[in-house]
């Protein structure tokens, strides 16, 4: 299920948040330059791996953000995928994922955002980020379904790499 891989960059975007308690003026810059992605990614009747996916953002002029990132996945041949997302409200954004066959929808919700977007290979992605005390981090748990069933979960952690 090598799709199941791309999906652990929606995790990154929740990272922007300050604290729980007040919300980013805008989440998407946490993403100028880089981040780290590191996380156990469990597949129904398979052996859960290592996931692990270095990003590089920009803003763009229109206020957009563009990652691309660096996937490489134990077990896997490294690979890159690259997100497209704006601001679509206050709370909601959109965008596209290369790995995904249609839109990318984000959410706030509360102090959480929940990513929602179907792949190429049809199964459902829903994954939620929870930003984690001092605003460098944000904890990310995925399902993965098709035709309803979960298939597939991952749970990690998304890092900010400081500018040396």
């Amino acid at each position: 299920m090598p799709v199941v891989r791309c999906l652990s960059v929606a995790a990154l975007f929740l990272a922007t948040a300050v604290s729980a308690a007040q919300p980013p003026a805008d989440p998407l810059r946490f993403f100028e330059g880089r981040t780290e992605d590191t996380g156990v990614m469990k597949v129904m009747f398979k052996q859960p791996y290592r996931t692990h996916t270095i990003s590089t953002g920009r803003i763009e002029p229109d206020g957009s953000l563009v990652l691309v990132q660096s996937v490489e996945d134990q077990g896997s041949a490294p690979h890159q995928r690259v997100w497209h997302i704006r601001t679509a409200s206050p709370g909601h954004y959109v965008g596209s994922m290369s790995d995904a066959a249609g839109p990318v929808v984000i959410d706030r919700i509360g102090d959480r955002y929940r990513f929602q977007l179907e792949t190429k290979t049809h199964l459902s992605v829903e994954q939620w980020l929870t930003p984690l005390p001092g605003g460098m981090a944000a904890s990310s748990s995925m399902m993965v379904r098709k035709l309803g069933m979960t298939v597939a979960t991952n749970d990690g952690v998304i890092r900010r790499i400081p500018v040396q």
